[in-house]
């Protein structure tokens, strides 16, 4: 095996300069990191509701996830419009969670998350308690979405409906009630 040292390659002529060919895998030694190439999965963000937010009963309610974790490239709102805005085009991971608290009685009859693209429903999910009602339930989603890069963009909204009109809550807390996304590398 031959040892090729050198600071940098370029190419001889054209812009392209291959490594290895076809079924061969390129592996970089132990320690070496990677960049300017593939591998990378942004815009991403993800943020977390910071306390309980009220739900209107039966009415489509954006959740104002107010707090980032992380938020590599600015293109999530936290505190207007509370949506995600790549500033990349692709194809992304969208994902979410709400904690629902209805506050001190078994009275959820039903639950919805929604991700929103663009002011209407992409994706969502339901969840009916049928026999019993309950109290508190979690509930989880994700999709995929592809943005323009520009204009396009998310937001996450929930629903629900109780035996008696009761209120319904939205729980607070990094890790019950979040959103976030990533660009994926295809």
């Amino acid at each position: 095996m031959s040892t090729l040292e050198v600071n940098t390659i370029t190419p001889q002529s054209g812009t392209t300069i291959t490594i290895g060919g076809s079924g061969d895998t390129v592996t970089l030694g132990s320690g070496a990191t990677q960049s300017g190439f593939g591998g990378v999965m942004t815009p991403s963000f993800h943020a977390y509701r910071s306390s309980d937010q009220s739900i209107s009963e039966e009415t489509d309610t954006k959740i104002q996830f107010d707090t980032e974790q992380f938020d590599t490239d600015g293109c999530y709102d936290n505190s207007t419009n509370y949506r995600f805005t790549p500033t990349t085009a692709g194809k992304y991971f969208i994902y979410g969670a709400i904690y629902w608290v209805q506050g001190s009685t078994t009275n959820l009859k039903n639950t919805g998350l929604k991700i929103y693209k663009n002011g209407s429903n992409h994706r969502r999910v339901f969840t009916l308690f049928t026999g019993s009602y309950v109290q508190y339930h979690a509930q989880q989603i994700g999709s995929i979405v592809e943005f323009n890069g520009t204009t396009d963009y998310v937001e996450l909204y929930g629903v629900y409906d109780t035996q008696n009109n009761g209120g319904c809550s939205a729980y607070g807390g990094a890790d019950v009630t979040y959103f976030g996304g990533y660009r994926i590398i295809e």
